[in-house]
């Protein structure tokens, strides 16, 4: 709480809330400058509510990332402190999504091969949303196959079946309407495209589990962090596409 306190400490877990974002983008969107938004990055990293992450597109710079599990179980043990009575469970919920009349909400994942990390987003969403959530998924440079530990981890650890679905190009859903655009990838983020209408953006900086290895147990054992990894992330969506569900409107 005394972390969290500080009111641009507060901001920048708040912008960091909803996506990933590299320093130079939290110094405009924060009006700050660089040092001090620099400063305040490292004190939430040090208390362990900011991670950093070296982009892949430009090894150079570094995306970062609230953890908002850490954050719900500090929030969690900060009530108890202060008294038993305000015990909390640091678990999110998870809201159930009803089915909205007329269009449905429309969630597009994007990476660069779209053979791994935005299919199974693609394939969790849907399974977390029950459906209600129309999800599509691209790629800016798609591969010609899905990558067979993508199809493997959502099969054995979430009983999904993908195995029939192949890669798309992002030219195949460009004409498809979407209420948010989510990329995966540093490299896809930099040339994805703008889609017509009030489209939110928000960008999940996730290492590609494929450059960890092949299908051996190394590289298996990367597509089941990323997996578990996003499967985290959509479980925080939920809440957001519920507002945005009832609200008949932009997320």
């Amino acid at each position: 709480m005394a972390l969290a306190a500080h009111p641009v400490r507060w901001r920048l877990m708040t912008e960091l809330a909803g996506s990933d974002y590299r320093v130079r983008e939290l110094v405009t969107r924060l009006e700050q400058p660089q040092n001090l938004v620099s400063y305040h990055l490292r004190l939430l990293r040090d208390g362990g509510l900011v991670t950093a992450t070296r982009s892949s597109a430009d090894r150079r710079d570094s995306y970062y990332h609230l953890d908002l599990d850490r954050c719900a179980h500090e929030l969690a043990g900060s009530g108890t402190a202060l008294h038993p009575a305000l015990r909390t469970s640091h678990t999110p919920s998870a809201p159930r999504l009803e089915q909205r009349r007329g269009r449905p909400l429309s969630v597009l994942f994007v990476c660069t091969g779209n053979s791994a990390r935005s299919p199974v987003a693609e394939a969790l969403l849907t399974l977390r949303s029950a459906g209600a959530v129309r999800t599509r998924s691209a790629g800016s440079r798609p591969r010609e196959h899905l990558h067979p530990n993508a199809v493997r981890v959502l099969r054995e650890r979430f009983h999904v079946d993908v195995s029939a679905q192949h890669p798309r190009h992002l030219d195949d859903v460009a004409d498809e309407p979407f209420d948010l655009v989510i990329t995966l990838c540093d490299k896809a983020r930099e040339v994805c495209p703008e889609f017509s209408g009030p489209v939110r953006r928000m960008h999940w900086s996730i290492p590609d589990p494929a450059s960890a290895g092949g299908a051996d147990a190394p590289g298996y054992a990367a597509f089941e962090a990323a997996a578990h990894d996003i499967d985290r992330r959509v479980g925080y969506l939920l809440p957001v596409l519920a507002t945005t569900d009832h609200r008949e409107g932009e997320p």
